[in-house]
């Protein structure tokens, strides 16, 4: 029999905190039924007492996701852990995830707390997690600098109390591989059968796979991961990286196996970067769009002739098994309905409608709509902040000779406003114009564009991040179209709109944990 290790993803927590990656509710469902159906174990939907926006989400993912089990992230605090048992509530199997510090610089100059003090408030938290769900897990917060001595102790007690699963994150990404190993193979002797241990690597240090291997081959039986390594600072480990680590190299990993339908990775990949932003590096392991390319004459020479003399892993393991089917300006709803389908997203009749009208608006300027065409047309409605502010029309002039100007037109509530104005280039002019008609003066942060497929026609993806006002947090918008300029437009704009009508996500960069 396979020696499963359990997924516990938690791109919805800590990939979500990732700078520019903030998702909504409705985001984060479609990832979730996503994950779901690529056979994760445990989602963690996110930190629910982070914000109202946050306990929404795991409460909805809740109620749809009914095969995974449902996490929610909790501090050692009384209302940390009753926010995220009634955000769990409603799942199938659900499970709380509380934790503390335990290294001794967290302890001494972040909490401030005794270590005594520590093990005792881990243990009131455990046991009251308990009252809301049967599934506990408990981390040791900076684990990889912790000490060993303290670490048996506060899990001895912990699970004592009721916890199932300990969680050994490398918090900071400080560990090598075989001081993860060693540190793993010690607290799996000493903990035996009494709990699972799981382990969360960051990649500070690039060394977040190789160290959640090394600990799954010295009895980490649970691997906490992210889609294409989001997370904090340099990441998490990759999903993808280490299931198919372990679906490779079976010489090593014998019948250590996961639950994972590695033919769902890459279209979860996609989902993932198309509704964060945030796309792989093209060399990315596993789904980087040159993962299996190959340019150089003797590669392409040689995987003709017999595959395996280049790639130890075929394309098709992952879901590229065929070509994108491509679509046109005469494909109907339903061959639509069915792409849309197999790309992961579960939509209702109103958002297939909204779709397949942006659809056939694409078909008549493209020859050819490609799946990341559809992804982004479905993605960037996701996105979407209810249109206070939205782009009628768009006109600019200017170019080396001459001085870069921008006419748009607005309407809000109704009612189109027209206006003028000229900037130091063309996408700093419509921006200015786009200041004056809202009364809302934004400072761009970033901006970032990108063509969604190849080609003179390709679909142009904008992404800014921008400051409205002193004090807060960027805002992120995202913007769509065939001209680049027209995609800036509508992602300032986007921005604005989030700015005006989603506070949560103004809040969501002050979450404070670090697990």
């Amino acid at each position: 029999m396979a020696d499963i290790v359990k997924i516990f993803d938690t791109t919805l927590r800590d990939g979500e905190q990732s700078p520019g990656a903030s998702m909504n509710t409705e985001e984060k469902i479609q990832i979730a039924k996503q994950l779901e159906k690529l056979g994760v174990d445990i989602i963690e939907a996110g930190f629910a007492a982070a914000s109202p926006g946050d306990f929404e989400a795991i409460k909805k993912i809740s109620e749809v996701v009914t095969k995974s089990t449902v996490c929610s992230l909790a501090r050692a605090l009384e209302k940390d852990i009753e926010a995220a048992g009634k955000a769990v509530a409603p799942a199938r199997f659900k499970r709380i995830h509380t934790f503390i510090a335990t290294s001794p610089i967290h302890m001494e100059y972040k909490l401030r707390m005794s270590p005594e003090e520590v093990v005792r408030r881990a243990v009131e938290a455990v046991r009251y997690a308990r009252e809301f769900v049967e599934d506990v897990e408990f981390s040791c917060e900076d684990a990889g600098r912790s000490e060993m001595s303290f670490l048996k102790e506060i899990i001895d007690e912990v699970i004592k109390a009721g916890a199932s699963t300990i969680n050994i994150p490398d918090t900071v990404g400080y560990r090598f591989p075989h001081e993860m190993g060693e540190m793993i193979k010690e607290l799996k002797e000493f903990v035996g059968e009494r709990a699972i241990i799981s382990v969360h690597c960051h990649n500070d240090l690039g060394l977040a796979v190789a160290n959640s291997l090394y600990s799954i081959l010295n009895g980490a039986r649970q691997v906490e991961c992210t889609i294409n390594g989001l997370g904090e600072r340099a990441g998490n480990a990759a999903m993808e990286e280490i299931v198919m680590a372990i679906k490779t190299r079976k010489d090593i990993f014998g019948q250590i196996d996961t639950n994972i339908n590695t033919k769902e990775i890459y279209p979860t990949s996609r989902l993932v970067a198309a509704i964060t932003g945030i796309e792989p590096q093209p060399n990315k392991a596993i789904v980087g769009k040159n993962a299996f390319a190959h340019e150089s004459g003797i590669h392409q020479d040689g995987v003709l002739k017999h595959k395996l003399t280049y790639e130890i892993m075929r394309a098709e393991d992952i879901g590229l098994d065929r070509n994108a089917i491509v679509l046109g300006k005469h494909s109907g709803r339903h061959a639509f309905k069915e792409r849309v389908r197999e790309l992961g997203f579960d939509l209702s009749d109103e958002e297939l409608n909204r779709a397949f009208q942006r659809f056939k608006v694409l078909a008549d300027k493209k020859k050819e709509v490609s799946d990341d065409d559809i992804r982004m047309l479905i993605t960037n409605e996701l996105s979407s902040a209810p249109e206070i502010f939205k782009l009628k029309k768009l006109q600019i002039s200017g170019c080396s000779a001459g001085v870069p100007s921008a006419a748009v037109t607005i309407e809000h509530n109704g009612i189109e406003m027209t206006d003028a104005g000229i900037g130091d280039g063309t996408i700093d002019a419509i921006f200015k114009t786009i200041d004056r008609i809202s009364g809302h003066r934004g400072r761009l942060m970033d901006y970032q564009v990108s063509a969604v497929t190849q080609g003179k026609d390709a679909l142009a993806k904008v992404v800014v991040k921008v400051v409205f006002e002193d004090g807060k947090p960027a805002v992120v918008g995202h913007g769509l179209s065939i001209d680049t300029m027209v995609a800036s437009a509508k992602a300032y704009l986007g921005a604005l709109n989030a700015y005006l009508s989603m506070g949560e996500i103004l809040e969501r960069r002050g979450k404070g944990n670090g697990v």
